[in-house]
């Protein structure tokens, strides 16, 4: 009897299949991945910036603040790899290079915008926490 091969089942689609495996408290869990991204330093800076339209690298730069160029190129190629953001470059001259969020990033806007609430509500509080901790 002939054995018919059952299609190869991707990581990712296993996963959404049973999303019950997952457990990014778990040294193990490969959302530990995603957690880390979306706590690297600029990653929420940037895709807040991204909120309103593409931008190219100036105006990102710009509007993010002190990120270095370097740093703020470093997180836009982890950002596009992971598929938050897509990179745009036009034949022009000069050649012109817009950053644009993709479906997936466009949904961590929310999330991101509940942390940006707690943060802006609660920063008098963790500022006087914090100099209360300050020796004197």
């Amino acid at each position: 009897m002939t054995r018919i091969a059952e299609p190869a089942v991707s990581t990712a689609a296993a996963m959404r299949a049973d999303l019950s495996v997952l457990d990014v408290m778990s040294p193990d869990c490969p959302s530990r991945i995603v957690f880390g991204r979306i706590g690297e330093r600029w990653t929420m800076f940037v895709i807040l910036a991204l909120a309103d339209g593409p931008l190219r690298f100036t105006a990102l730069k710009h509007r993010i603040g002190v990120v270095t160029a370097k740093v703020l190129t470093e997180t836009l190629r982890a950002l596009e790899t992971d598929g938050l953001v897509s990179r745009r470059a036009y034949t022009e001259s000069p050649p012109r290079v817009e950053y644009a969020l993709t479906a997936l990033g466009e949904s961590l806007l929310e999330p991101i915008a509940t942390m940006r609430a707690w943060a802006e509500l609660h920063v008098p509080e963790v500022i006087a926490s914090r100099e209360a901790a300050m020796p004197r």
